[in-house]
């Protein structure tokens, strides 16, 4: 291959998927001169699995993803047709909102936001190398021997890098959707000292809406008011599209155990570690062989397609069973297949050998975001593309990186997970892995987030002061139901008799009232009589402050004990093999993931509250 340099760039962005596409855009938006390369222009933004966004704990890092000034939520909302917020019989701290897209159209929108993007070039082209200049990312290379100069790299590879599909017996070297994987990137990371791993995914088939009998399965249409992502979509979102329900049987279940030994995951073909949480359908049977029957969901992939998506159904049987089993589940009985389902392997990177910034600890200006970093999913993988993305511009201009902490929020979390304690299998995210649930929930994170966003230049001055007005209206309404008391009545006791509670026998404010469990904010309306017209979004603040206050000022406290051993940085030249008392696995796991502070090493997998007691002691001995 003739090599030839084609021109300079500050930041090179190598994948065009979620990841990829958050990572150019906050680059350019920063002022960055960015070429985003990807494999195919037609697969930017694509969804090669389900074709949704959001969902328990996604839902949450979307709207965070927005109020820092992200661009999946605005995406979202222009091109879902389907919404439902989950768990709404749950407290609101599990509240997550998940919406069917239209794939197609959300590709046309990214891809559409990409090239009309201000400092922001897009190049078919697979690059197969990185190079280096004294430990810096100072290039990349493409297949067709183009040089760009550059002084940033972001690997965003999803599941192309060395990808190969498995159905059955069939093996391909491929990405997703039949696209070509990246074959050569690879080498040039081992030749980095990176350390590569092999995870493995998996999407079910698709099938043609003509050949489905939907009288035989359980109807599942979207909200009645949906809510759209973004807090910047001001009129509510359309549902245009209904989903539906069905379930295997014991038919079904028997085809699989009959045929297990030609399952690549049982036969040992696949080498990769699969999702815990998003199993295929033959280790579903494996693992819970009492169960009679598992839920599928039967998905639109758009408004002007006739393919279906069988949620629930991911595998990697041969074809011919995969249309078996489908033809014994009820209103598939003819369905016909226009995509067999199929595992894919891809090459991922150990991320204890990323900072919380998300750059490589070995090359400087290498940064990793998504499925690279050994997580699963859209949301997760765009948020980490944001995070990459503007570190690494913040690190050319010269200032001080972002890192989101655990008390920030679930993108927090999410990076301080796979940063501190690495993952053994694609990371998912959910609700339970955050500590402060009831203070970081999806309908609060502008108040968390955006003035981290309006620090970074990637939020607006304007919409962080429509913010700052959101939270002062939140916070007028809350005094006024403090101070606002009503008398018992013949009609208020009958009420609060009809929802189960204790009648009044003296007034109360307005307030003590909205704090009882069986009442709410709206139920209260015909007996608040100065009531101001309020949007959803404010008074909806005002009741969770007032009936979840005890548990908030709870979760403050802890906040603050985390604060105070974040705040206790770890002197970056630490050599731990000289700290007396350490016990060997401790010693070895905090030489080799190098947290940044006390609080970082205390959740370090086989690092012992003993061991930070003896960190703690034998540096305040150093000073």
């Amino acid at each position: 291959m003739t090599k030839y340099n084609a021109g300079k760039c500050d930041v090179a962005v190598i994948g065009a998927g979620h990841a990829g596409i958050e990572a150019a855009l906050a680059c350019a938006r920063m002022g960055l001169d960015t070429v985003c390369f990807t494999v195919n222009l037609d697969s930017v933004g694509n969804m090669p699995c389900n074709p949704a966004i959001g969902g328990t704990g996604k839902g949450h890092l979307v709207r965070e993803l927005d109020a820092l000034g992200g661009e999946m939520a605005r995406a979202a909302d222009m091109a879902c047709i389907q919404y439902r917020m989950l768990n709404r019989g749950k407290g609101p701290a599990v509240h997550s909102l998940r919406a069917q897209a239209d794939r197609r159209h959300y590709q046309e929108v990214m891809k559409q936001t990409l090239e009309r993007q201000e400092n922001l070039r897009t190049k078919q082209a697979e690059v197969v190398e990185i190079g280096t200049c004294d430990g810096r990312v100072c290039s990349v290379t493409t297949h067709t021997g183009a040089v760009f100069e550059c002084k940033a790299a972001i690997i965003a590879s999803g599941t192309y890098l060395s990808g190969r599909t498995i159905v059955g017996e069939v093996i391909c070297s491929s990405g997703p959707d039949g696209l070509a994987a990246a074959t050569k990137l690879t080498e040039s990371l081992v030749n980095m000292g990176l350390s590569i791993r092999r995870f493995k995914t998996g999407t079910p088939p698709r099938v043609n809406a003509r050949s489905v009998d939907f009288s035989k399965m359980e109807l599942q249409e979207g909200d009645i008011e949906p809510e759209g992502f973004s807090f910047d979509t001001l009129c509510p979102p359309e549902n245009k599209a209904v989903c539906y329900l069905t379930y295997t049987n014991e038919r079904t279940h028997k085809i699989i155990l009959d045929n297990i030994d030609r399952s690549p995951i049982y036969s040992g073909v696949i080498e990769g570690v699969g999702p815990r949480y998003c199993p295929s359908i033959e280790t579903k049977i494996m693992t819970f062989k009492d169960k009679p029957r598992h839920q599928l969901f039967i998905e639109p992939m758009g408004l002007n397609t006739e393919e279906l998506y069988i949620q629930g159904l991911s595998s990697s049987l041969p074809e011919d069973v995969q249309l078996e089993l489908v033809h014994t589940i009820a209103g598939l009985e003819h369905a016909e297949i226009t995509r067999c389902a199929y595992a894919i392997e891809y090459d991922c990177v150990d991320p204890t050998e990323l900072y919380p910034t998300l750059e490589t600890k070995k090359i400087s200006g290498l940064y990793g975001a998504g499925q690279f970093n050994g997580s699963s999913g859209y949301e997760e993988a765009a948020v980490q593309g944001f995070v990459a993305g503007v570190n690494a511009a913040l690190k050319i201009k010269g200032e001080a990186p972002l890192i989101l902490k655990r008390s920030d929020g679930y993108i927090g979390t999410l990076i301080d997970d796979l940063v501190t304690k690495g993952t053994n299998e694609p990371y998912r995210m959910m609700t339970s892995r955050s500590e402060y649930r009831l203070l970081h929930r999806q309908d609060n994170a502008d108040k968390r987030l955006c003035a981290i966003g309006l620090r970074i230049g990637l939020v607006s001055p304007a919409r962080y002061e429509a913010v700052l007005a959101k939270y002062e209206a939140v916070k007028k309404e809350i005094d006024r139901l403090e101070h606002t008391h009503i008398a018992p009545t013949a009609e208020l006791n009958a009420l609060l008799t009809q929802c189960g509670t204790a009648e009044l026998n003296s007034g109360a404010s307005l307030a003590d009232l909205i704090r009882r469990p069986q009442l709410d904010y709206k139920m209260l309306a015909d007996f608040d009589i100065a009531r101001p017209e309020l949007p959803k979004a404010v008074w909806y603040q005002a009741e969770i402050s007032l009936k979840y206050e005890g548990y908030i000022k709870r979760q403050l406290k802890q906040v603050e004990e985390f604060t105070r051993m974040e705040e206790r940085k770890l002197p970056e030249d630490i050599d731990y093999s000289e700290v007396t008392g350490l016990r060997l696995e401790a010693r070895e796991k905090l030489e080799r993931i190098r947290p940044h502070s006390f609080g970082q090493a205390s959740r370090i997998s086989g690092v012992s509250p003993a061991d930070i007691s003896v960190l703690m002691v034998w540096l305040e001995g150093r000073r």
